[in-house]
């Protein structure tokens, strides 16, 4: 959508009002200059009810379904496709049938089969599709981005990233959530880590051509549960109060999270209370049916022999990076931040010198995406309004890579081989 009016004011749309279409509707309504939030898409009334109120817009238009959405004359210029993962495809084919240009959130699709068809229709029909990759738009990648561009590296041999998903979120998203069945969902590879495959293969800069990964579920199973532990939380559990994966502190230090998964974004004590009486999110972490990881390494080769590793871990917070290089090494993330106060440190081998950066985070968004979400609605209007389609910083032409990356590291640690992305 190259608009003839760059500088007019982007309708957006969105089907699901979930907590990161939420997210980019609160941060859009503050940008009227660029964005004007008019209409979305959601079977829960009370999600539609905070979707309008978020807008700031009188004229809001809300649909039960992204049926009745698509039914209606083209309403905005971009739709966001904030769904689950399973039913991210049909939404966003439909949306670039009527017109729509696309911000859709990752991943793009469960397989890569459906990855390389929403490419392809992009394509043909000459839409733009920006993936969600909201690290691409923090200040502290962008950072390190600039970094590796400026050469004071030299040549990038050895890159070492790892996330932290955090013991908390990993049971209430990948063990008793949404993600937590990937027969039903996506690997964690994919659901949670192509945010990391996707700054490893943007930091390269080169084709993936080898990949090999090991991981499994080690610590949420029935084998660690207290003795005694109930099915739920509620039931009368023996160590309820002193277990870090009590449901009972959704009412307290954790309560934030109820928003993004309970019917009533809004609700209060007695009701989260009752709802985790029956929801998934009031069952004990160790008597779930998850199958999903809670560590995974994977190991990548590049086309001209560089290499790199990324480690994804529940029981540890933030992520990190190392990167080496025949000039220098560039150290940076939620570890040296939190022994220095430094985000960044960069070693020159020739003199030994140190230099060390502190990277700004703008307010807005999900805090364990670093300023990204407001990062990626800020650039939202330019990129969808000039230059070409395929050179936006994280269009789907460009999210093909990482995606094979995540779906090839999979399929790698389940067979227990090195994958050949070339072949795969």
């Amino acid at each position: 959508m190259k608009s003839d009016q760059p500088n007019r004011p982007l309708r957006l749309a969105a089907i699901g009002c979930g907590g990161r279409t939420r997210t980019y509707f609160e941060l859009a309504a503050k940008m009227p200059q660029f964005y004007q939030v008019v209409a979305a898409a959601d079977p829960l009334p009370e999600r539609l009810k905070l979707a309008r109120e978020l807008s700031g817009n009188p004229d809001f238009l809300a649909f039960a379904s992204d049926a009745e959405l698509l039914a209606r004359p083209k309403l905005a210029d971009i739709m966001i496709i904030g769904t689950q993962d399973q039913y991210h495809v049909e939404p966003c084919l439909a949306a670039m049938e009527m017109g729509y240009d696309i911000l859709l959130e990752k991943p793009v699709a469960p397989n890569l089969r459906d990855v390389l068809a929403i490419e392809k229709r992009a394509s043909e029909l000459g839409r733009r599709v920006l993936v969600c990759h909201v690290l691409r738009y923090t200040p502290f990648y962008s950072k390190v981005h600039e970094i590796i561009a400026s050469g004071v590296l030299g040549e990038i041999i050895t890159l070492n990233a790892s996330e932290g998903v955090d013991p908390w979120h990993q049971a209430h998203s990948f063990v008793r959530g949404h993600w937590a069945v990937v027969e039903k969902s996506t690997p964690m590879i994919l659901a949670k880590s192509c945010h990391d495959l996707d700054i490893i293969s943007w930091l390269m800069d080169r084709p993936c051509a080898k990949i090999s990964s090991h991981g499994n579920l080690s610590h949420f199973t029935a084998a660690h549960a207290p003795e005694g532990a109930p099915p739920r939380c509620t039931d009368g559990c023996p160590v309820s109060g002193t277990c870090p994966y009590d449901a009972h502190h959704y009412l307290g230090r954790h309560r934030q999270g109820v928003q993004y998964v309970h019917e009533n974004p809004l609700a209060g004590d007695a009701e989260i209370l009752g709802w985790l009486r029956r929801s998934p999110w009031g069952r004990c972490v160790y008597r779930c049916d998850n199958t999903a990881v809670d560590h995974q390494v994977v190991a990548m080769e590049f086309d001209d022999g560089a290499t790199a590793t990324f480690t994804m871990t529940a029981f540890d917070s933030g992520r990190n990076i190392e990167i080496m290089g025949a000039k220098g090494v560039l150290r940076g993330g939620d570890g040296l931040r939190r022994q220095s106060g430094s985000d960044i440190a960069l070693t020159d081998h020739a003199t030994g010198s140190e230099t060390r950066y502190r990277v700004a985070v703008e307010d807005g968004g999900y805090g364990g995406h670093g300023g990204g979400d407001g990062g990626i609605v800020r650039a939202l209007h330019g990129e969808m309004t000039c230059g070409e389609a395929a050179a936006m910083r994280s269009s789907i032409q460009r999210s093909v890579q990482s995606h094979l990356m995540a779906f090839a590291a999979e399929t790698a640690r389940l067979e227990g081989s090195t994958i050949r992305l070339d072949d795969f």
